[in-house]
């Protein structure tokens, strides 16, 4: 597959604030605008001194990528978008995240000029591909100094087209020059969406190694949060001293939180997707805490750990953690190269069941009717599934083919997760009452290798006494 070369031209006429941001700041202070103030701002500027540019290594990663994609669409023009910047609140935008499609296929991470595009061009050897993004305004623009949205007067340095063309090792132009056509297929097209998520579904070298880096910042981010505990427990809201100490660590490492965290004490351990965290953290009971951080390259963790608020398990928590952690280990041991990713899931699943069986009184049936798809009454207790692929999105090649992913065949190099849980409601009355407001999750990142599987968070305390002895020694 070729790619054009380089547009190293700087001809660019000078931009002016558009129609939409000018509405948006209508009511702020002007900005001076009279023909002597832009000649006098356009002078006296320092000529800028860029640090040189070598090509990153995810380079030749993302060029392999596109041209598995340029194979399966000889003869189309492909236009994947980075997308522009959402509006939280008037002028304010959400923080800024590149499409991850766009993403895989440039090795551009948390750098992303928004609105930037990624063209496939057909050729007579596959396609020509160039990075449209806007390049950096003069200081003889309006965009310089007008322009809150994009003006590096406001927002800072972009930069330069020959810049991203040496990191990224891919032809650049600037995004004035990008004209669309009738019959363009972008990452919207379900089919293209589809090809683009199962693209991801096996990892290469440099993707692991980004994961890896993910789950050292999400370890340190979790220590973090055992540092805040008593300050936790302190306050009415404690579950957001929980939730700010790891987004501290994940701005300090990464890029930001993968997804929005989930710190559960006491019973809010029971809703598996509690984000609203505003409840107190009180001894005696557990947290749950389901967190991530994204590294620069957009790649994220995705780790839950349960653990004593007062540092040691009581006999009934610790007979429920041990029960999940069982289903864990025995959903991990295996995994292996050639079974059915739906076979992890079924595994904690059926390691799920036996626990609950061994205890008694709370399956209506017997193990072996319960185990049968048409019962699956343990389900109550364990709604969500045991594993997602995982990499640039928490939630991993969503698009792809139900045959590639539920039921598609593990291979070297796919990452997933393992979170088995047990969730007994405050209000089940099907389970005695000693279980009623206990939820247990334990969540690990997975790398399927040729042999079998390595376990990328195995350094974050799991077992009982590992988790007690980590609470034993946290900083004061």
């Amino acid at each position: 597959m070729s790619e054009t070369a380089t547009n190293k031209s700087d001809q660019r006429a000078p931009e002016r604030e558009t129609p939409d941001n000018a509405a948006k700041n209508a009511n702020r202070s002007t900005t001076p605008a009279s023909n002597y103030f832009r000649e006098f701002l356009s002078q006296g500027w320092d000529v800028r001194h860029d640090e040189p540019v070598e090509e990153a290594e995810v380079a030749s990663y993302a060029r392999a990528r596109r041209a598995a994609i340029s194979a399966l669409h000889t003869g189309e023009r492909l236009v994947i978008a980075a997308g522009d910047t959402k509006v939280r609140s008037n002028d304010d935008d959400y923080p800024y995240r590149a499409h991850s499609a766009f993403a895989h296929l440039t090795g551009w991470g948390s750098s992303t000029v928004p609105g930037s595009l990624l063209v496939f061009e057909p050729a007579a050897d596959g396609h020509d591909v160039t990075l449209y993004f806007r390049k950096t305004a003069g200081h003889d623009t309006d965009e310089f100094y007008a322009n809150s949205a994009i003006g590096e007067f406001w927002t800072g340095p972009r930069p330069t087209l020959e810049q991203v063309s040496v990191e990224l090792g891919i032809a650049t132009r600037d995004l004035t020059e990008f004209e669309s056509r009738r019959g363009d297929l972008t990452e919207t097209d379900p089919q293209l969406a589809q090809e683009l998520s199962e693209l991801r579904l096996v990892k290469d070298t440099w993707e692991v190694d980004e994961l890896r880096r993910a789950v050292a910042a999400t370890s340190n981010g979790f220590d973090d949060i055992l540092a805040h505990l008593d300050r936790a427990s302190a306050h009415p809201r404690g579950e957001r001293v929980v939730e700010g100490a790891f987004h501290a660590r994940a701005r300090l490492e990464g890029n930001h939180v993968g997804y929005s965290t989930i710190a559960a004490s006491g019973p809010h351990a029971c809703y598996l997707h509690w984000s609203t965290n505003d409840g107190p953290v009180l001894p005696g009971d557990l947290i749950l805490v389901d967190a991530g951080v994204e590294v620069d390259s957009y790649y994220t963790a995705d780790i839950t750990r349960t653990v004593p608020i007062s540092g040691t398990f009581t006999p009934v928590q610790r007979r429920v953690y041990e029960a999940v952690l069982r289903a864990a280990d025995e959903a991990f041991a295996i995994v292996r190269p050639g079974i059915t990713f739906r076979t992890v899931h079924e595994t904690a699943l059926a390691s799920i069941a036996r626990s609950l069986d061994e205890w008694g009184g709370i399956l209506p049936m017997s193990l072996e009717e319960a185990l049968k798809p048409e019962h699956q009454p343990h389900r109550r207790y364990m709604v969500h599934g045991t594993s997602h692929h995982l990499g640039l999105d928490v939630h991993d090649c969503a698009q792809a083919r139900r045959e590639m992913y539920l039921d598609g065949v593990l291979e070297p190099g796919m990452v997933f997760t393992i979170e088995p849980g047990l969730y007994f409601h405050p209000g089940d009355l099907t389970v005695p009452e000693e279980l009623r407001g206990i939820g247990v999750r334990i969540e690990d990142d997975i790398v399927v290798t040729d042999t079998g599987a390595e376990n990328l968070s195995a350094g974050i305390p799991r077992s009982v006494a590992d988790v007690e002895a980590w609470l034993a020694n946290r900083p004061s």
